[in-house]
């Protein structure tokens, strides 16, 4: 991504991690995350009640790949201690969601007020992580080109149920012409701990997609005729689950709106 923005005297193009985290803890900085700190994995984040969390984990090691697990916090924590230092939960993600019951209530920039000593937060490996890799081969990312976040969508996959967690998967899409289709997979592939390759190439409606131009999350992109869409599992997929099983209480990311780890997506490789 060319950005040239210089962000309360931080050059946006070159920031690291933490210098990110630390515009997007101040409010600097609430915008998608993709392409930026390119090289470092990005994260999603469901964070719930430490009663539905044992489900939850247990529905995650079911479901590797749209849920591969980067960290699971102590049960309380806003700190993380493995992907990330200086890394506070409840404000370094650049917009969140908050669910009762299921039903999306808001979306705000921080969830301090929010916290609880019973929740448990799980950080899960993103899609955005393996972008650098095929924008270095070459390979445009649409959304990128076109200033816009992802596409993303709920499909007719079922994930393995694990308690009371059960629901289908959601996935993101990246346009593609046939000569650059391989050479993605196989990038995406080795990296399995942020999704892999894709789950999915080719006619929408196969996986219950109705309406590719209408994305449940993030934007519409523009598909050129020599090109074929390209999905892959995608780290919303607990919002997914959240709206289905209707927990009393949960926090994810926005769509696109990632924590940046301090985690080299070079350690994650398969």
């Amino acid at each position: 991504m060319a950005d040239s923005r210089i962000i309360d005297g931080v050059d946006i193009a070159s920031a690291t991690p933490q210098q990110m985290r630390h515009l997007i803890r101040t409010g600097h900085f609430t915008e998608p995350t993709s392409g930026y700190c390119p090289g470092y994995a990005q994260a999603n984040l469901i964070v719930l009640p430490r009663e539905q969390a044992y489900d939850f984990l247990l529905f995650a090691q079911r479901n590797p790949k749209p849920c591969p697990l980067l960290e699971v916090t102590d049960t309380g924590a806003r700190q993380t201690s493995i992907c990330a230092t200086d890394c506070d939960i409840a404000t370094d993600f650049p917009k969140y969601r908050i669910y009762r019951n299921g039903v999306l209530e808001e979306e705000r920039t921080d969830v301090v007020d929010l916290w609880r000593d019973d929740l448990v937060s799980f950080v899960i490996g993103c899609s955005f992580s393996f972008e650098s890799d095929l924008i270095e081969a070459g390979i445009e990312m649409r959304h990128n080109t076109m200033g816009r976040n992802v596409s993303m969508y709920m499909t007719n996959i079922d994930c393995r149920p694990a308690g009371i967690m059960s629901g289908k998967m959601v996935v993101s899409m990246r346009p593609l012409p046939y000569r650059d289709i391989v050479k993605a997979v196989q990038l995406s592939g080795d990296i399995p701990s942020v999704h892999g390759a894709p789950v999915h190439i080719g006619d929408p409606s196969v996986i219950g997609i109705r309406d590719i131009a209408h994305p449940e999350f993030g934007d519409p992109v523009d598909i050129h005729e020599d090109e074929v869409p390209v999905f892959w599992a995608c780290g919303v997929t607990p919002q997914s689950i959240v709206m289905n099983v209707k927990p009393e209480f949960a926090i994810t990311h926005a769509p696109g709106c990632m924590l940046i780890t301090d985690t080299k997506n070079v350690n994650l490789r398969g």
